[in-house]
């Protein structure tokens, strides 16, 4: 089914999340990533954590930027819901910053949870989610096609899905070439003398194995999207091809007007995403309108 997300009168007066920093609280970590590298990884947890088993959200950050801003996106919402979120720095074939799906760091998502475990925390592992925005989003949803018997659930905030459309959509941008550069030396080419590498990276090239997975699915898109601006042909035509599949998918179809990844936030429908695989507590994700941001939970 697909939402069509349109302002009402309602939302002008929805309650917002209350936010409670002494609630929550945040550790620097490291781990190993594909390529034997040492790399950082944030992990917000519970500041009441008592050594429970808790669900584990695995969080890969957007291009260009770093696990402690990913980690900010979060808030105060795993204390409000005791859920814990690791944000890795991610390690590509050549980049940190610009891994784009790279199957080495997909392999490291997977890992996620043991290595949460090796730094002290219990992971339910039934309840293992993955939850990302923008190149965070194109990584769940591989994570999702390689790994499905590790989640419970993913989340996908204005994704990319067609590595090799973004590649030539890059020029449109006001980085645009540099943008290229980066992905002909992450990926190892342009989508014409390498399109395998491309394909690889593309969450539409595992449509089948995404649909057929059974993992519950949440999909957002926006109309105004200026980062992926073509979204119909990405976002939109995943969860076509997914119903195509599946008709009976367990998705959740998200379109709105929002700026890029705008709405991974906790006051925005992050809280919302949360509370539909029951991380939070419903009233504490009222529907966007009367924003709040908390203060952030990293300086």
């Amino acid at each position: 089914m697909l939402f069509v997300v349109t302002p009402g009168a309602a939302w002008a007066v929805a309650r917002p999340p209350q936010y409670h920093p002494e609630a929550t609280r945040v550790r620097l970590i490291s781990y190993v990533a594909h390529d034997g590298l040492r790399r950082r990884a944030w992990l917000v947890m519970p500041a009441h954590y008592n050594g429970k088993p808790i669900p584990l959200v695995i969080s890969p950050h957007g291009r260009g930027v770093d696990a402690r801003d990913n980690a900010r996106l979060w808030g105060d919402l795993p204390g409000l819901g005791d859920f814990a979120v690791i944000n890795p720095l991610g390690q590509g074939r050549k980049l940190t910053l610009y891994s784009w799906g790279d199957p080495g760091e997909i392999a490291d998502l997977a890992r996620m949870p043991q290595i949460a475990e090796a730094h002290g925390v219990r992971v339910d592992r039934h309840r293992i989610y993955a939850i990302g925005g923008s190149m965070g989003g194109q990584e769940v949803l591989l994570l999702d096609a390689r790994y499905p018997h590790l989640l419970a659930g993913v989340a996908a905030f204005d994704p990319a899905t067609d590595m090799a459309r973004r590649y030539w959509d890059f020029a449109k941008l006001p980085d645009g070439r540099q943008l290229q550069r980066l992905a002909r030396e992450e990926i190892g080419g342009t989508p014409l003398t390498d399109p395998r590498a491309y394909a690889a990276r593309s969450p539409d090239t595992y449509v089948r194995q995404i649909a057929l997975s059974r993992v519950p699915l949440q999909l957002y898109w926006s109309n105004r999207d200026k980062v992926i601006a073509d979204q119909r042909d990405e976002a939109a035509a995943l969860n076509t091809e997914i119903r195509g599949w599946d008709p009976f998918a367990r998705v959740w179809a998200f379109r709105g007007d929002w700026a890029h990844t705008a709405e991974m936030r906790p006051w925005g429908r992050l809280p919302r995403a949360l509370a539909r695989f029951d991380l939070l507590p419903w009233k504490d994700a009222p529907l966007p309108g009367t924003r709040r941001e908390p203060k952030p939970l990293l300086t």
